[in-house]
């Protein structure tokens, strides 16, 4: 049974730091394309960042240069790194997985909800003084 597991968001200030896992059991987790989504109150999921099955990673605008997505295969874990956090990145952010062999990571970012196959069940990340 695919699993995915995502947490470790939090209260953090603006300009702080925050790293958000997602643990990964039932498929071959380095073989496909895994994303970062979040969603913020009034508005739709975008894609924030993402991995393809060949390690490329497409990032959405508003996080290059503060976020970074990487992964642990031998934890079978995908990691968002996040750093200089403002406000408008409150919301929850959710882990993805796409079991389509081929998925580019930038196809992957675009994804909507229902163009990825699995999820997490969301880790609430909430930036304010």
């Amino acid at each position: 049974e695919v699993q995915l597991v995502d947490s470790g968001g939090g209260l953090v200030q603006p300009g702080g730091s925050l790293r958000l896992s997602c643990v990964a059991s039932g498929f071959a987790f380095d073989n496909y394309a895994m994303g970062w989504f979040r969603q913020a109150s009034g508005k739709e999921r975008e894609g924030v960042a993402a991995m393809d099955g060949d390690g490329n990673t497409a990032y959405a605008d508003s996080v290059k240069g503060r976020f970074t997505i990487s992964r642990d295969n031998a934890k079978n874990t995908l990691y968002l790194q996040m750093n200089s956090l403002k406000p408008e990145d409150t919301a929850v952010y959710y882990c993805a997985a796409d079991l389509a062999l081929g998925m580019t990571a930038i196809q992957a970012l675009g994804a909507t909800y229902y163009g990825m196959d699995y999820w997490g069940k969301g880790t609430l990340v909430f930036i304010s003084s």
